[in-house]
C-alpha cells in the first residue's frame, strides 16, 4: 500500500517529510513513501508500537518490494531483532541498522522516523 498526504513530498523545517497519518499505519504492515527521491518502506511493529523506516529497495533485486515483506523478530546472541523479509528471496533486514541478516556485507539504508500531531515524519538520509 501507498499513502500519501495531502502535499506529499512538502519537506518541512526540520526536513522531514510527511508521508502518512499514523492511523493509517497497520501493525507489521508495510507502506511505501516517496521521501525526497527515495522510495522508503514505513512500518509500525505490533506489540511495541514502534515505527520503522527503511529503503524500499531490496539490494538482491533492485525491485522497491520491502514494504511488502513480512514483518517479525528473531533472537540472535540473546537480542531480539526485528526484521523486514523480502517478498521475492525473503532476505531479512534488521529494522534498526539495516543489515542483512543472512548476508552482513549488505543492507539497506535506515531513516529517522517521527510522529507530529498524528502524522508519520521520515528525515531525508
Amino acid at each position: 500500500m501507498t499513502m500519501l498526504l495531502d502535499r506529499p513530498g512538502t519537506t518541512l523545517a526540520s526536513g522531514a517529510v510527511p508521508v502518512c497519518d499514523e492511523a493509517g499505519l497497520v501493525p507489521d504492515r508495510g507502506v511505501c513513501a516517496l521521501v525526497g527521491d527515495r522510495h522508503v518502506a514505513v512500518f509500525r511493529v505490533s506489540g511495541t508500537g514502534e515505527l520503522f523506516a527503511v529503503d524500499n529497495v531490496d539490494p538482491f533485486t533492485g525491485a522497491s518490494v520491502l514494504s511488502r515483506g513480512l514483518v517479525g523478530a528473531t533472537l540472535r546472541d540473546g537480542e531480539w531483532i526485528t526484521y523486514v523479509a523480502s517478498p521475492l528471496r525473503k532476505q531479512r533486514f534488521d529494522l534498526r541498522s539495516g543489515r542483512c541478516l543472512e548476508d552482513p556485507a549488505e543492507g539497506v539504508d535506515v531513516f529517522e522516523v517521527s510522529v507530529l500531531d498524528g502524522v508519520v515524519r521520515v528525515a531525508p538520509a
